[in-house]
């Protein structure tokens, strides 16, 4: 496969938002279909139906609505990037735009938890973002956790899905 520049989507956004999840950027099937984690075998929707209560099953937007409502913000680390597959591996690094996430942080001040869906996600965050965070951003829970990826298969669904209960701890 040829490398590209590919982009990810906006934030999914709410009023009052406490916790920020981040992954990579988006594979694949979610670029072809323009939605976050469309692949069918990705475990994201299915945790956040556990975790939230939001039927994995639903329309894509009625999921977006039902998880900004839960007070999550759902986004990517990365605004652009040249990638060859749907592997983070496959991410040229001299190629990385990172999204606008200190703004969005400005503009939510009630969000605490950043969590990252995959270690790469994580690691991104701290080369690219964090130095740009204010002095406060001390001040967030930041919880890296397995990947939801298929790609991921390493670890089953419901060891992912235990890890993924840490959302929800205060």
């Amino acid at each position: 496969m040829d490398s590209k520049t590919i982009c990810s989507f906006p934030p999914v956004e709410g009023k009052n938002p406490r916790l920020l999840i981040l992954g990579t950027m988006p594979g694949k099937k979610s670029l072809q279909e323009q939605q976050y984690y469309a692949h069918p075998r990705n475990a994201f929707w299915p945790i956040m139906g556990e975790l939230f209560g939001i039927d994995p099953a639903a329309l894509y937007t009625q999921r977006l609505q039902q998880l900004a409502a839960r007070g999550v913000v759902l986004w990517d680390v990365l605004q652009s990037c040249v990638r060859r597959s749907s592997l983070d591996a496959d991410i040229e690094i001299a190629s990385i735009i990172p999204n606008a996430i200190p703004e969005l942080l400005a503009r939510h001040r009630s969000i605490r938890r950043v969590c990252f869906n995959g270690s790469t996600a994580a690691k991104l965050f701290r080369t690219h973002i964090q130095p740009r965070l204010p002095i406060d951003a001390e001040s967030f829970d930041y919880l890296a956790l397995p990947s939801t990826s298929p790609a991921h298969a390493g670890m089953s669904f419901t060891a992912k899905l235990e890890a993924w209960r840490q959302l929800l701890i205060d």
